[in-house]
């Protein structure tokens, strides 16, 4: 009976997200975000830091109600994969789903006027929220699989894993 109820309420919970998801307007969003990181192993490395905060700006287009692509251009503090300056991180997601969804990303490392040369993957899980008319609300959680010996700062091969927990707030036109 208990397994009854929980498929019950699964099934409930994913048909209000399609049906919120398919009545809600198609479109462009532009939005401000914050992720908190953590990386998952501790490294003993100097001015590298295991944890902390960025901050990002992204353009999602979803040109139907269960499948949209966002760029975005993540902003890391100094200190970040061990960098001893600014560290950017312009990314691509595709998204699959609606008001809940998952996404899978690429994205590549600019730091001290140079790019690095392997790209990290990414996947994200969240709930996108329409809160009113045009704004929008997404909490995710991301798992990146990164390799920190392309940042010029870095002289040792480090490669961790990063999880996040972020949101952003879009607004739709």
């Amino acid at each position: 009976m208990k397994r009854l109820l929980a498929v019950v309420v699964f099934l409930g919970v994913c048909g209000w997200g399609l049906s919120s998801s398919a009545r809600a307007a198609i479109g462009n969003r532009v939005g401000v975000g914050a992720n908190y990181w953590k990386t998952l192993d501790d490294l003993d490395v100097k001015n590298f830091d295991d944890s902390g905060l960025s901050y990002y700006i992204s353009y999602q287009l979803r040109p139907a109600s269960l499948f949209g692509v966002e760029l975005q251009l993540e902003m890391m503090p100094d200190g970040y994969g061990g960098s001893t300056e600014k560290v950017y991180a312009p990314q691509a997601y595709v998204i699959l789903g609606g008001s809940i969804y998952v996404a899978g990303g690429i994205g590549t490392y600019y730091t001290d006027g140079e790019v690095s040369s392997d790209p990290f993957f990414q996947l994200r899980a969240g709930l996108d929220l329409h809160l009113l008319p045009y704004i929008w609300l997404d909490i995710n959680a991301i798992y990146r699989f990164e390799d920190f010996s392309d940042i010029d700062d870095v002289k040792e091969d480090l490669s961790t894993d990063t999880i996040m927990l972020g949101g952003a707030v879009r607004l739709q036109f």
